[in-house]
């Protein structure tokens, strides 16, 4: 009986053992999985918390203050929603020594990623030093927005200038501004990048360099084009058409979006253009004749159709060879959504409240310019 007893106890412990295994198999298997979907997901936060929190630019102002550790740093970057994910944000500073954070006011850029910034506020020089603010207003020329920027920072006129005609770095841009494109280096244009530095209230570094400065012009006007790049793929005209054309209808209209004027001032150009007209825009004579806003009375305009120039839309057909100043956000609103009219004239009560009297035919033209211009 013994043998017997002792058989079947051997027999009930080796299945036992293999009705453990596995169970044991099963456990460590699912350990595995759970192991593998943690390190993958860590993996994937990682890798997330490196790239940019948004692709447009949007500079912001950060403060480090004196005595912040860079783990509580980093924290705030991701309060401010600088940065993707703190926790992450700091394992990779450590892992690529930029842990380094100096005190200071930062102007940071939502569209760098987490490397950019990090190496940013480590760099001892990169911290703000004294900043200035410049304006430009919708229909600044160039030559406007040069002068400001040179009043108010250590950049020059004329190393402005001279940037924004250099072809070779504008060309070096395209890649980065898709709305910078070949068609402007046109024989006659005066300043490539005129039209394309988008009107908006800048804060700069006092002390900069026209690169920097140049940069984030550019990055405000990627912002604005990114808005109507759909609209400018399915027109007729190419980019830099519909750019020029819309420094003309910021020129001719002025400001007066809200009320429908650019639209009209566009549908009257889109007409001319339709029905084999000359554009005959007087304010491409005044871009022409390099027109002093401040001082000349719009009359030069009025009276130099005959001025030999590219620019000069009496003498010439089609689009002039460029900008003739930088538009608002607004007026390429307009230009490419234009109001649909019979209207192929117009003319403004500069006498009186700068009313636009739009007509279809010139009789009716001509009958508003005597009725208000007093003629």
């Amino acid at each position: 009986m013994s043998d017997n007893s002792e058989t079947l106890e051997l027999e009930t412990i080796k299945k036992s053992r293999k009705k453990k295994k596995p169970v044991v198999l099963y456990c460590v298997l699912i350990l595995l999985v759970v192991l593998v979907g943690i390190l993958g997901f860590t993996a994937y936060r990682f890798f997330d918390a490196q790239k940019a929190v948004q692709s447009e630019p949007e500079t912001v102002s950060f403060t480090v203050e004196s005595g912040t550790l860079p783990k509580t740093a980093i924290a705030n970057l991701d309060k401010e929603g600088i940065i993707r994910d703190g926790q992450m944000a700091y394992y990779f500073a450590r892992l690529n020594k930029l842990t380094d954070i100096k005190a200071g006011d930062y102007t940071l850029d939502k569209s760098w990623d987490l490397e950019k910034i990090l190496t940013f506020l480590n760099d001892p020089k990169a911290a703000n030093q004294e900043t200035v603010n410049v304006t430009i207003i919708p229909g600044d020329w160039a030559k406007d927005a040069a002068k400001k920027i040179s009043a108010a920072t250590t950049v020059s006129y004329d190393d402005l200038i001279n940037l924004w005609n250099n072809r070779e770095w504008i060309t070096s841009m395209m890649g980065q501004y898709p709305f910078l494109t070949e068609e402007m280096f046109k024989d006659g244009v005066r300043i490539y990048l005129e039209g394309y530095l988008a009107p908006d209230t800048y804060q700069f570094l006092k002390e900069t360099t026209a690169e920097d400065v140049t940069k984030k012009l550019l990055d405000q006007s990627l912002a604005v084009y990114n808005q109507f790049a759909a609209d400018m793929a399915a027109s007729e005209y190419s980019i830099h058409q519909l750019y020029t054309l819309a420094s003309i209808v910021q020129y001719e209209a002025g400001s007066n979006g809200a009320d429908g004027t650019q639209q009209k001032v566009a549908s009257v150009f889109y007409n001319r253009l339709k029905a084999g007209m000359m554009l005959q825009s007087s304010v491409t004579v005044c871009y022409a004749i390099d027109f002093d806003k401040e001082t000349d009375n719009w009359m030069a305009c009025e009276v130099n159709s005959n001025f030999e120039s590219p620019y000069n839309t009496y003498k010439y057909g089609g689009f002039p060879p460029g900008a003739i100043n930088n538009p608002s956000a607004e007026a390429i609103n307009s230009t490419l959504h234009p109001e649909q009219t019979d209207y192929y004239y117009f003319m403004a009560d500069v006498y009186g409240d700068g009313t636009v009297y739009f007509a279809k035919t010139l009789e009716e033209h001509n009958a508003n310019v005597r009725k208000y211009l007093h003629q």
